[in-house]
């Protein structure tokens, strides 16, 4: 499941870094995501919020970063797939990674909701893609890789993890999730989505 919706997210960061190129040559055009004034790739992609860093005076758009980082979630399932005994320290970093980029999807996507008032397909998308990457590397940190640890204190928590993990509590929770997440779109946007 990492692998599948870290790739449904590279997808989605190429669409998006492909778009802002084209809105780049082309300021004045519609792009194929533009549907209405609220789903509008264009709106979203022409706020700040969309380039964060700056190289001296030249902006990036962010979907470049998210080439590259779902580049490397897609290289961490492969290696995942393999069983390879990976250190600690790697799982643990490429779960506070995967953390990082839930955070920076969801304030993007709190940001297009509330702040720009404009919905990216593309960029909804990556934020749902996002979520259920989340969801399967932290499934594949506590069944697979193990972690935290079941000794020391954090024992019972591990264990009461383990156990949630095994009676797929994790699932139940993960679909209510984005279920909530598609009622708040709908809630808020409402008929404007159409």
């Amino acid at each position: 499941m990492v692998l599948l919706s870290s790739a449904v997210a590279l997808f989605a960061s190429f669409v998006l870094a492909a778009e802002t190129l084209q809105l780049a040559r082309h300021p004045a055009s519609r792009l194929s995501c533009d549907i209405n004034a609220l789903v509008s790739c264009s709106t979203v992609a022409q706020s700040w919020q969309s380039e964060l860093v700056r190289l001296g005076t030249l902006p990036v758009p962010n979907a470049f970063f998210g080439i590259a980082a779902e580049s490397v979630f897609v290289t961490l399932a492969v290696i995942g797939m393999t069983g390879a005994a990976l250190p600690r320290w790697f799982n643990v970093s490429s779960w506070v990674g995967g953390l990082f980029a839930l955070i920076f999807a969801y304030w993007l996507f709190i940001q297009s909701m509330f702040v720009i008032k404009a919905l990216c397909p593309w960029c909804l998308t990556l934020m749902f893609a996002t979520t259920i990457q989340f969801m399967a590397l932290t499934h594949a940190t506590v069944t697979v890789r193990r972690l935290p640890s079941p000794t020391g204190r954090s024992a019972p928590l591990a264990r009461a993890l383990r156990r949630s993990y095994r009676l797929h509590f994790d699932l139940m929770f993960d679909l209510v999730w984005l279920a909530a997440l598609a009622a708040l779109i709908v809630v808020v946007e409402g008929p404007d989505l159409f």
